[in-house]
């Protein structure tokens, strides 16, 4: 019982730091331009800052200063980051009391009701960071299926923290009239990605 009981904090403890590490990175959406190997760039933006390179090996970081000028779905991301990692933070902490092999904690009784409460945490934080990584994707993969974002679609990877595709600019053509834009036929929604 004590090896699952160690098993699970290293794993519980994995988590948290693998969710500390993807709420930190820039790599949240990645869009490159590589016309030619000289002028390739890529642009790399997360939930705190936007970096930017080029293959001449310049790297610039600018981070997001204010909060109202970030847009609506990046703070709810972030605010359903912190509280995962809030909740992971306090769900190691009652792991690690509720295990039977430490003095802290009291009787086994106790222990057993702080090792469920250290469980529900560590579910209540998983489901904290997968609502926000899946607010973030849906909304990059709804950019980039929208027809109206036909400008730079040509660069996109897979990469970063939640592994969607990137997206550019948005279009807004002529005087704003959304009937005479004609989407490329090249990424409508049958594109394969």
């Amino acid at each position: 019982m004590s090896t699952a009981q160690i098993s699970a904090l290293v794993l519980g403890v994995g988590g948290f730091g693998a969710l500390v590490a993807a709420t930190t990175s820039n790599e949240w959406k990645v869009t490159t331009r590589a016309s030619s190997v000289i002028t390739a760039t890529w642009v790399y933006q997360g939930l705190w800052m936007n970096c930017a390179g080029n293959a001449l090996g310049t790297f610039h970081c600018r981070p997001h200063f204010t909060i109202f000028q970030v847009a609506g779905y990046i703070q709810a991301c972030r605010g359903l980051m912190i509280a995962a990692v809030s909740l992971g933070f306090f769900g190691s902490i009652f792991a690690l009391f509720g295990m039977k092999c430490t003095k802290v904690g009291g009787s086994d009784k106790s222990k057993a009701k702080i090792a469920c409460l250290a469980g529900i945490v560590f579910i209540l934080s998983g489901l904290c960071s997968m609502t926000g990584c899946s607010l973030y994707a849906n909304k990059i993969t709804t950019e980039f299926f929208d027809p109206l974002f036909v400008e730079q679609k040509m660069g996109y990877t897979y990469s970063g923290a939640t592994s969607v595709l990137s997206s550019r600019t948005k279009n807004h053509g002529g005087e704003g009239d959304l009937k005479t834009t004609s989407p490329s036929k090249q990424f409508d929604k049958n594109a394969y990605v």
